[in-house]
């Protein structure tokens, strides 16, 4: 999937809804289309490879929560769907698998029980992401409503030893803000692992998704993109023409 650098645009889910929060707050979401297939469809049209889901409700019951539009969005498009929320149990992630999910992202669970993200990895190889998600140098867990104890890098040790295929790295409090992503600490945790990381947080111009771009030979494979296309800051077919550009010359 990470032979070039991808552009991934992010379909939240929220009670069947297309929503996107700030900085991770369930209480601060816009909501930008009750009808995730067509977003779906919308993004694939524009060249979507991957389009990545996030249930949100799901990750605050600690179960999916919201597998009906999930299976919506399958029947949508043909392109690969990652899907994350809620994932905490070998069944879950089951759920989603046959709700149409190619990739399943395991955050909560990898640091609550990591048996069961090694069990996912086994039963599922190569279609497990390892989700971290980042507030102020902090681990963040169930929904973003609790701090690991767990640092980035014992997380990124626990990943690799379990078999993810890549890393999603959300700085949470950046998500949603369009303030521009954190270059430097992209960059820093990708030098630390060794499986592709996937950016995510704070994409407000083609700018930063050029300056992740730059970081592709240093491990960045990806940048999940959302407030910024659905506010019309850029399209994905832009984003996507621009990383390509920024391949021509590289």
């Amino acid at each position: 999937m990470f032979d070039q650098f991808t552009v991934i645009p992010s379909i939240d889910l929220k009670r069947g809804e297309v929503v996107r929060l700030l900085r991770g707050e369930m209480d601060r979401a816009t909501v930008y289309g009750q009808d995730p297939a067509a977003a779906a469809r919308a993004f694939e049209n524009a060249g979507a490879r991957i389009i990545h889901v996030v249930d949100l409700d799901g990750a605050i019951a600690g179960a999916p929560s919201n597998l009906e539009s999930i299976r919506a969005i399958r029947a949508a498009v043909a392109c690969a769907l990652d899907v994350s929320g809620g994932l905490r149990t070998a069944d879950s992630v089951r759920a989603a698998i046959a709700a149409g999910a190619d990739y399943v992202s395991i955050g909560s669970a990898a640091m609550l029980n990591p048996a069961m993200l090694a069990e996912a990895c086994r039963e599922h190889p190569g279609r497990v992401f390892g989700s971290l998600d980042v507030r102020d140098g902090r681990l963040a867990i169930k929904g973003w409503r609790e701090t690991s104890q767990l640092l980035v890098a014992d997380a990124l040790e626990r990943f690799q030893q379990a078999g993810i295929a890549a890393v999603i790295l959300t700085d949470i409090s950046r998500d949603g803000t369009e303030n521009g992503v954190d270059i430097e600490m992209y960059e820093a945790v990708a030098r630390s692992s060794k499986t592709p990381v996937i950016a995510s947080g704070g994409v407000a111009r083609l700018d930063d998704i050029l300056a992740l771009r730059r970081l592709f030979q240093r491990g960045i494979a990806g940048v999940i993109t959302g407030r910024a296309l659905y506010e019309g800051r850029f399209t994905l077919a832009q984003a996507i023409a621009a990383a390509a550009a920024e391949d021509g010359r590289s």
